[in-house]
C-alpha cells in the first residue's frame, strides 16, 4: 500500500448540550430534580489525503456565515461562532482549493456541507452516498415531518460534479475505500485509509465523541436518523478495528484531534 500522509484542516469549535452527543448525560432526578446542563466544545475539522494519486479533501465543514443562514433554534442549539472560509482554512494547512482532485462529503449535514461553495462551477468530483443526497434534497426541499432540518439546501443544491456512491464500499484509489455507515445519517459515509502497515479509520459523526464509539453510548435521538442503523454500523467500525489494528478517527472530538495533532 502507498505510504502518504493525512493533514487536518482546523474548521473551529462547535458548541452544544452534552446530552445530545451523549444521550442521558445529565437528567433529573428525586434527589437532583434541576441539574444543571452542561454544554461542550466540539471540533469541527476537515482532511487532507495526500495520496499519491491525488489530493482528495474530506468534508467542506460550516458555511463561514452559518450564524446568518443557519436556522435560528437550530444555530441556538449548535453555535458555531469561529466558522471561517474554507479557502482560509486549508490555506493555514498548506494547501489551496485548486490542489483538490475529490472531495468526499462525509454526510450533507450543515456543519459537514457548509463549504461546498468553493467547488462550485469546477470539475472537481464530490462523492456522496445516493442515500445521502435523496434525503438531504427531501429533507430541505419539502416539508415531510420525517425530514432534517440539519439539511440546508444553501449549502449542496449547487453546480458540483457529483459523484454518486451506491453501494457499501467504494475504492476511491489504491488503499483509500469509502465506507456506508447509515446511522446518524442514512448515506454517512467513512473512510478506511490504509497506508504502509497501519490504516486509519474515519467514521466522523458515526461517534461524535469517543464514549459513542467505545462505549457504545448513544447520541441523543435527535442525532439518530435510524438507531438500529447506528449499532449495525458500530459493530462493522470495531470489526473493522479488530480486523485492520486501525487507528478510529471520530467526528468532533476535540481531546482526541489535540492528541493526535494536525498530521495523522
Amino acid at each position: 500500500m502507498p505510504d502518504y500522509q493525512v493533514h487536518v484542516v482546523d474548521r473551529g469549535t462547535i458548541t452544544a448540550d452534552t446530552n445530545l452527543v451523549l444521550d442521558g448525560f445529565r437528567t433529573a432526578t428525586a434527589s437532583d430534580p434541576n441539574p444543571d446542563l452542561v454544554r461542550g466544545d466540539g471540533v469541527v475539522y476537515n482532511l487532507v489525503f495526500d495520496h499519491p494519486e491525488g489530493t482528495v479533501l474530506w468534508d467542506t465543514g460550516s458555511d463561514p456565515d452559518c450564524a446568518d443562514w443557519w436556522p435560528d433554534e437550530l444555530y441556538d442549539a449548535f453555535t458555531h461562532e469561529d466558522a471561517r472560509p474554507i479557502e482560509d482554512d486549508l490555506a493555514d494547512a498548506g494547501y489551496s482549493v485548486e490542489d483538490i482532485d475529490a472531495v468526499v462529503q462525509s454526510h450533507l449535514h450543515l456543519d459537514h456541507a457548509g463549504g461546498l461553495y468553493a467547488f462550485e462551477g469546477t470539475d472537481v468530483p464530490v462523492y456522496v452516498h445516493r442515500d445521502e443526497l435523496e434525503y438531504a434534497y427531501y429533507s430541505a426541499k419539502t416539508d415531510a415531518p420525517d425530514g432534517d432540518e440539519a439539511y440546508l439546501e444553501r449549502d449542496f443544491d449547487r453546480d458540483l460534479n457529483w459523484r454518486v456512491v451506491d453501494r457499501h464500499r467504494h475504492t476511491l484509489f489504491e488503499g483509500l475505500e469509502l465506507v456506508h455507515l447509515p446511522g446518524h445519517s442514512p448515506g454517512l459515509l467513512g473512510v478506511q485509509c490504509e497506508r504502509g502497515r497501519e490504516t486509519l479509520l474515519v467514521v466522523g459523526d458515526q461517534a461524535y465523541a469517543a464514549p459513542n464509539y467505545e462505549q457504545g453510548a448513544s447520541m441523543g435521538a435527535s442525532l439518530l436518523w435510524s438507531t438500529r442503523d447506528w449499532h449495525e454500523s458500530r459493530s462493522l467500525c470495531r470489526e473493522l478495528e479488530r480486523r485492520h489494528d486501525a487507528t478510529v478517527v471520530f467526528g468532533h472530538d476535540a481531546a482526541q484531534m489535540e492528541e493526535l495533532g494536525p498530521t495523522l
